[in-house]
């Protein structure tokens, strides 16, 4: 008897031990710093386009305040097939259009919640929603001034900022997982009349430790 209980009770610890290895897991924290590469085109918008897109972003997570920084800065020109659908010839730069963006986001919501991060745009093939963040964008600049969608006062447009990457490790699985490896930005109005409504693609950096300089090498 006292061999069965022993062994009972041997197994009532393995697997306390297990959920509790478990729970840390599902609530390892999210990483205080993430940036990337925007490189995506849109859509045609307000008449013009499809535009080019090319740039790098950073997220900032304050601690548990469930609060965020995010900021980006991009190149945009109109691709071939923009140039040429306004009857242009695409071997002139002049009729690209090329020009810069930066954006800027303080203080914004910060969430993991699975009824928020169901907003999240989709992938194929698909990965998991990991971060949602979402706030109005408190600068976006068009060449270094303010966009001209914004003209007139602070920026008003919303931005949701999502990160997905891998599911949770398969048994057996020997393919190393990206736990965090996509990136998109959607845009409200007005600025969706320049960017559009559709997602904006990017990727996620390999994760470096904090005090690695983002100086075009990975750690």
């Amino acid at each position: 008897m006292s061999n069965k209980w022993l062994w009972s009770a041997a197994r009532i610890l393995a697997v306390l031990v297990l959920a509790a290895g478990a729970g840390a897991l599902a609530q390892a924290p999210l990483p205080e710093h993430l940036s990337g590469n925007i490189s995506d085109f849109t859509g045609v918008v307000s008449g013009a386009g499809p535009w080019e897109m090319r740039g790098h972003w950073s997220l900032h997570l304050k601690g548990n305040s469930g609060k965020a920084d995010f900021s980006a800065y991009m190149t945009m020109e109109l691709s071939d097939y923009g140039v040429q659908r306004v009857n242009k010839d695409p071997g002139v730069a002049a009729n690209r259009g090329a020009h810069t963006h930066h954006i800027v986001m303080t203080d914004a919501t910060a969430s993991t919640d699975p009824t928020d991060l169901s907003a999240c745009p989709t992938f194929n093939p698909t990965n998991t929603p990991k971060l949602v963040v979402n706030g109005t964008a408190k600068f976006i600049s068009g060449n270094g001034n303010d966009a001209p969608f914004e003209k007139g006062g602070a920026a008003t447009s919303m931005l949701q900022v999502c990160i997905t990457g891998s599911t949770d490790d398969q048994p057996g699985v020997i393919t190393p997982e990206v736990e965090y490896s996509n990136m998109t930005l959607v845009f409200g109005a007005p600025a969706n009349t320049h960017f559009g409504s559709d997602p904006v693609h990017g990727a996620v950096r390999f994760p470096h430790k904090d005090a690695d300089r983002d100086d075009g090498h990975r750690h």
